[in-house]
């Protein structure tokens, strides 16, 4: 349930109001048969998905761009630009949102990366895998979420007008800031950067999905009946085109598994190896973004979203990108694919901790 001060185009964006939808919430679930079914199928029909692998065109599988547009476009549309005129209201929540998304965040999943792959699990990976599994967790860290912030806000009763504005600053931040930061990780880590493929892939699945999505939301509020207005014009819409995004992603993952089929049938115990970092990752910087909130005497209601956005990720880009950057039998695909997996458990763990906790901090 929203807070009653939010406005139409706030609760638009948010979950349904009996909590989070039965796709999101079971979201693990449906990624986990996925998988199962991807590595059944890969084994069953090899000859198949080598197939579709070579569907390709200037390091772009054709296949997965398709899904990826469907999965982040629906999303692009949500987002309203018109909301960063409120950037300067109650600016510390913003503050800690930008600090921790882009200053602490890709740094600590790198360094985790490099901590797990190279030293404590060193004698269980090749390194030339383990470099590729870095450069996977490197993608999940640069790419803060952009969609299921909605649903965590919502399911804190979080300020929904806040949040749609530290989503839209984020989005700006990441067309300029998502590739330096992923080229800068992977050179430190000493992981070659092909900036031309890189800097394609920002513009496949962030510029051309937000322009796509800011261009329809602009001719669905423009065109709207004059029974409704047009933000109720835009959930409608998006209420519409949200299946397919559930259907790119769970498609995505049924490729990627089956590229991976072999490998992971051989060494099971790769999924483990991989969530270990991510885990840690996500519970670390929750807690850091939440703490420093209370301390600067953040309202609850914006210093929950605030801590939930800098712990979620934006899996759907990592994901395209490590594609396109490593190819989808690589193993940075793979890893981009169990932070998906490792996702919705972790959030909602941490939302019910918020809700707990709700009383050590003030009321807004």
């Amino acid at each position: 349930m929203m807070q009653e001060t939010c406005t139409p185009s706030a609760e638009s964006l948010a979950a349904p109001a009996d909590g989070i939808g039965f796709f999101e919430k079971w979201l693990s679930v449906w990624v986990a048969l996925c998988i199962g079914g991807g590595l059944a199928l890969g084994n069953l029909f090899p000859d198949a998905f080598q197939a579709l692998a070579a569907w390709e065109y200037a390091s772009v599988n054709l296949v997965v761009a398709v899904l990826i547009w469907a999965m982040v476009y629906p999303m692009m549309v949500a987002v309203d630009f018109a909301s960063l005129r409120h950037i300067g209201d109650r600016p510390k929540g913003l503050v800690l949102t930008v600090v921790v998304n882009w200053l602490i965040k890709p740094f600590t999943m790198a360094a985790l990366g490099v901590l797990f792959f190279e030293f404590v699990f060193a004698d269980l990976i090749a390194p030339a895998v383990a470099q590729q599994y870095i450069a996977g967790l490197i993608l999940l860290g640069a790419a803060p979420c952009t969609a299921m912030v909605f649903v965590w806000s919502q399911l804190t009763r979080g300020d929904a007008i806040y949040t749609l504005v530290q989503v839209s600053l984020n989005d700006v931040i990441m067309i300029f800031a998502f590739a330096p930061i992923v080229a800068l990780l992977l050179g430190v880590t000493d992981i070659a950067v092909p900036w031309g493929t890189l800097l394609l892939s920002v513009g496949l699945y962030i510029l051309i999905p937000l322009a796509g999505g800011a261009l329809t939301r602009r001719w669905l509020v423009e065109h709207a009946d004059r029974s409704e207005d047009g933000e109720a014009a835009v959930a409608r819409f998006t209420a519409v085109v949200k299946p397919f995004s559930i259907l790119g992603l769970l498609a995505t993952v049924v490729l990627l598994f089956g590229f991976q089929g072999q490998v992971i049938l051989e060494r099971p115990v790769l999924i483990a190896l991989i969530a270990a970092p991510l885990l840690i990752q996500s519970y670390a910087i929750f807690a850091l973004a939440y703490a420093a909130a209370w301390a600067w005497r953040v309202p609850f209601n914006i210093a929950a979203p605030c801590a939930l956005i800098g712990t979620s990720n934006f899996f759907e880009l990592a994901v395209a990108v490590a594609i396109s950057l490593f190819g989808l039998n690589s193993g940075a695909a793979l890893a981009t694919v169990v932070g998906v997996l490792v996702e919705v458990p972790v959030m909602l763990s941490l939302v019910a901790f918020a809700n707990r906790t709700q009383r050590y901090f003030s009321a807004g």
